[in-house]
């Protein structure tokens, strides 16, 4: 780990152990040390230039959530401590809604959601980051449909005209990491199944998935076998039919005492032109900003965790209709 502090083992244990630090630990402060000045992270709802940013979201949602805490499941990587690593952490994150903040007054209402965040690290900091969290999941837990929430939250942001934008292939920012991941076969064999899925080669569910796979959806949904991965790939490609389905980051790897896996940050860009999980069609464009992990074994895809933001879809088509 040249280059990283010495107390952090292996990048895994860096990733995990920081987001600790800082959540958890609350040495928010330390965020001055582990996050560049000018760190770009792309969310599904925003793209925010700059660590003060990050350190002002951090104390809203803590604040919001003062017990929030985020167990690390897994860190699929890519990289080398002289050339940049990037990190895709998956964390299962538990908090109480006892603040009143943008989710809106104080509930007492338990929960629990999934996040994958992608970072690139270099030098014992991390300077961009893409950030998705299961925002279906938690608006659900507190009452909301994702559809109504994203219509609160354009009137609470002053309307369709000063609203916050979602993010868009055409809104991104350009950050210092510009690497799309490594070969590795299992990555690679990803990327077929969500090519072949996106390309309505919905035949390749029952041939590469074990029969007894285990699957994580966006809205905390979890589903067994491939008629429920049938189920959620057929609603998300009949919304958008002829969008454009982009592979923007692949990592494979195999690590002692684990399975082989893959994570793959994905994009699908286009019209919201087909009946789906969207509702009916508007013909607005829409991007999904999305990422799939994906643990192998014997009989083919054993476990498969998929999020994107369905509240920041709902957003869009909103937008596009009013």
């Amino acid at each position: 780990m040249k280059g990283f502090d010495p107390k952090f083992r292996d990048f895994p244990d860096y990733i995990i152990g920081i987001t600790k630090e800082i959540w958890e630990d609350r040495r928010i402060a330390s965020l001055h040390d582990y996050y560049a000045s000018d760190i770009v992270v792309r969310s599904p709802a925003s793209v925010v230039v700059g660590n003060q940013g990050v350190i002002a979201a951090t104390m809203a949602t803590l604040a919001e959530f003062p017990d929030r805490t985020l167990y690390g499941e897994d860190v699929i990587w890519s990289g080398s401590p002289e050339d940049g690593m990037l990190s895709s952490h998956r964390l299962h994150s538990t908090a109480t809604h006892a603040g009143s903040g943008v989710y809106g007054e104080a509930s007492g209402t338990p929960l629990q959601y999934r996040i994958i965040a992608d970072c690139h690290a270099i030098a014992n900091q991390i300077n961009d980051e893409w950030l998705i969290r299961d925002q279906g999941a938690i608006v659900r837990q507190l009452g909301w449909e994702p559809r109504d929430y994203a219509a609160d939250q354009i009137e609470t942001e002053g309307g369709p005209e000063k609203c916050a934008r979602p993010f868009s292939p055409d809104t991104d920012i350009a950050g210092p990491y510009t690497g799309r991941g490594n070969d590795n076969e299992w990555g690679v064999r990803l990327a077929d199944i969500l090519n072949r899925i996106m390309g309505a080669d919905m035949a390749v569910i029952p041939e590469a998935y074990d029969r007894a796979c285990a699957l994580e959806y966006p809205g905390g949904m979890s589903g067994l076998s491939h008629g429920d991965a049938d189920e959620f790939w057929m609603g998300l490609r009949a919304s958008f039919p002829n969008a454009r389905f982009t592979i923007d980051h692949q990592i494979g790897r195999e690590d002692p005492m684990m399975p082989p896996r893959a994570a793959i940050r994905w994009g699908l860009t286009g019209k919201h032109e087909g009946w789906g999980s969207f509702g009916a069609p508007t013909g607005a464009e829409v991007h999904v900003m999305g990422a799939t992990h994906a643990e192998f074994g014997p009989w083919g895809l054993r476990r498969e965790y998929t999020l994107f933001d369905e509240t920041a879809v709902w957003k869009q088509i909103l937008l596009a209709n009013m």
